[in-house]
């Protein structure tokens, strides 16, 4: 990330000798998203991956795509959160880049909310993309609730962004690299993303958030509803990972 831009909150305080803190958050908030669209890596991940994986996983194992769209949906959020999030804010603080914002107004937890917020800017486009393609070219059509995918992808989000951020603020930025993408693999394969895996490791698997998200969301788009017990799961969850990386992160 720009140094330059990347302290805008803290130039957006400075100016008026005691900004509102609402100002430092929103300042930061656009610097998040600005550069999380210009970092063609980013991009790669949270946006082109997860569509590459609805058509592979459609078009070789022939999965039913009411099945497919909310897992794909669920790694989409795992891959924005908590890899690409993460990695990017670990290496930010190896560099010193967060260290200007230590010195500004912006609290911790206003950093961790700028980074949700803008997280979630870009599962706006990568939603929007998921579904249009699963409409167009392979007729799906939403047969549940559809609005509560908003509640849902909004806990999705602060629970794996909050996640990404507690590994980004504690560990080293090659310990984070390697944690992130191996436990993205580790759900893909054993969290549960694309239906129950059964006996001992499914039962393990459906406590964990990847299976919470993705069974959430398929409730929301098809007519079986959405499990009160999976929200319940994912508030905890985002809740552990939310405040765990606000009392732990550690700007330099």
């Amino acid at each position: 990330m720009s140094a330059n831009v990347t302290t805008s909150a803290q130039a957006s305080a400075n100016t008026t000798g005691a900004a509102p803190l609402s100002k430092a958050v929103l300042a930061q908030t656009r610097a998040e998203l600005t550069m999380t669209l210009r970092r063609g890596e980013s991009v790669l991940v949270t946006l082109i991956i997860p569509l590459l994986l609805l058509i592979a996983l459609r078009g070789f194992f022939k999965m039913p795509i009411d099945t497919l769209l909310p897992g794909v949906l669920a790694v989409a959020v795992m891959s924005s959160g908590m890899v690409s999030l993460g990695i990017a804010t670990a290496y930010d603080r190896y560099y010193g880049v967060l260290k200007r914002l230590g010195s500004s107004p912006l609290p911790r937890w206003g950093l961790l909310m700028a980074k949700i917020v803008a997280v979630l800017g870009v599962e706006i486009l990568q939603v929007i993309s998921l579904v249009l393609v699963a409409a167009i070219f392979y007729g799906w059509r939403p047969a549940g609730a559809f609005w509560l995918i908003v509640p849902v992808l909004l806990l999705g989000t602060a629970a794996f962004a909050g996640l990404g951020m507690l590994m980004a603020g504690a560990l080293r930025a090659e310990a984070t690299l390697a944690g992130a993408n191996g436990l993205f693999l580790f759900l893909l394969l054993f969290g549960g993303v694309f239906g129950s895996l059964g006996g001992v490791i499914g039962n393990i698997s459906n406590a964990l958030p990847s299976a919470a998200l993705a069974n959430s969301l398929a409730g929301a788009l098809t007519k079986q509803g959405v499990s009160f017990s999976n929200i319940l799961l994912l508030l905890i969850w985002a809740g552990i990972f939310i405040v765990a990386a606000a009392l732990t992160f550690k700007w330099e």
